[in-house]
């Protein structure tokens, strides 16, 4: 059996080469600093219809300290998960039972690991939403979260986002510390700007040496409407045309979130806390007002079609994972319980790609199990590939 239990070792070789002794926390990992800061450089471009990044002018006084070079890497991996034709989850297999294909070529695994191998650390990210809206299932996810933390292997990292795009604490391998960070949810509330902490997560918090980086991000989506509109729309979201003067827009659009989750190469599992909104049982919920009351100038959209869309938007997100419903707070633990079973059942593929160019174009990866095409194999079908300047 050629399991690779020397994967995180390798990585840690490409480990960002500080110029002067960076402030680093108490695991030796660079400590996050000015969280959100990346999606504050982002504005909008309306004749490309997409966020672009302002230039970050460099002041003469900056310490240099601050600066860090990075090795890149084209490594790339993927947390699988096998099915059988009954939909049964597969385990047992070997490095040998598996054919990974790059946009149709045939790739060589460098990497192997089970999906509870502890030698291989997970860099995991908790984004959650305590807005208002999210009051009732509050108590029962911080409860979740916390039997999640305690199931955290030894090598393991978590850190806490909050919907109002803050760290809450950067990561820790101390569980007391992010359970007592978890119960303060209980007494704040966040800002409803869950895309955009989750933007900002998948930008900013990893690094090159994270061999498995994860992401549970529990909101509701209720920022939808405050993003601009991804062109050509997505999931036929429309561009409701609030005509609320408090309504700030976002510099980015959901295409472009999607765009940084590929990027990042993060598995996101979506937990929305609320009963799916199945489109049946509402159709009349996708009239607008002015469909329902003859108002030519009132273009915005009933509640029960704002909840369906924002929970689209969500689940949108879950790239690399999957997403659950949380019909009533009772479900968490469970849900929370599934998530921890789904990554350690997993495994883990790593290879460096045949095509060496650095173009920035998005890879199409298939994985197929030897001798069983009656097998499916559930994980990300895509990558963005590195490109001259990163």
């Amino acid at each position: 059996m050629r399991v690779c239990r020397t994967l995180f070792a390798a990585l840690l070789l490409l480990l960002p080469i500080p110029l002067h002794y960076a402030q680093q926390t108490d695991e030796g990992r660079p400590k996050l600093k000015d969280f959100g800061s990346s999606v504050k450089r982002l504005k909008w471009d309306s004749n490309a219809k997409h966020a672009v990044e302002k230039e970050r002018p460099r002041k003469s006084d900056q310490p240099i300290e601050d600066e860090v070079i990075r090795v890149t890497t084209d490594l790339v991996t993927s947390d699988v998960q096998v099915t059988d034709a009954k939909g049964n989850i597969v385990t047992g297999l070997t490095q040998d039972d598996f054919i990974v294909f790059e946009d149709g070529w045939v790739q060589t695994i460098h990497h192997f690991s089970l999906g509870n191998d502890q030698n291989v650390p997970r860099t995991i990210v908790l984004v959650i939403d305590h807005s208002g809206s999210q009051a009732p299932y509050i108590e029962k996810s911080v409860e979740a979260a916390k039997t999640l933390v305690d199931q955290l292997g030894p090598r393991d990292l978590m850190a806490i986002v909050t919907d109002d795009v803050k760290l809450l604490v950067d990561f820790t391998r101390d569980k007391e510390k992010l359970k007592k960070k978890l119960d303060s949810l209980r007494k704040t509330r966040g800002d409803s700007k869950q895309f955009t902490a989750l933007l900002a997560t998948v930008r900013e918090v990893f690094t090159v040496e994270d061999a498995r980086r994860i992401v549970i991000f529990q909101t509701d989506g209720d920022e939808l409407f405050h993003l601009r509109p991804s062109v050509p729309p997505l999931f036929s979201i429309p561009d409701t045309g609030v005509p609320f003067e408090s309504v700030v827009l976002r510099s980015f659009s959901l295409r472009d979130l999607y765009l940084a989750i590929e990027k990042s190469r993060v598995s996101v599992y979506t937990v929305i806390p609320s009963p799916p909104f199945i489109e049946s049982q509402f159709h009349t919920g996708l009239k607008t007002t002015e469909e329902l009351f003859g108002d030519p100038k009132q273009r915005y959209f009933p509640d029960v079609a704002y909840r369906r869309w924002e929970q689209i938007a969500a689940a949108g997100a879950a790239i690399g994972g999957w997403t659950a419903y949380l019909p009533t707070p009772e479900h968490a633990a469970d849900i929370y319980r599934r998530i921890l079973a789904d990554i350690n059942t997993r495994y883990v593929i790593g290879y460096y790609p045949t095509n060496k160019t650095r173009d920035g174009k998005r890879r199409r990866v298939s994985i197929t199990i030897k001798g069983h095409p009656e097998h499916g194999v559930w994980g990300r079908k895509s990558y963005i590939a590195s490109d001259e300047n990163n």
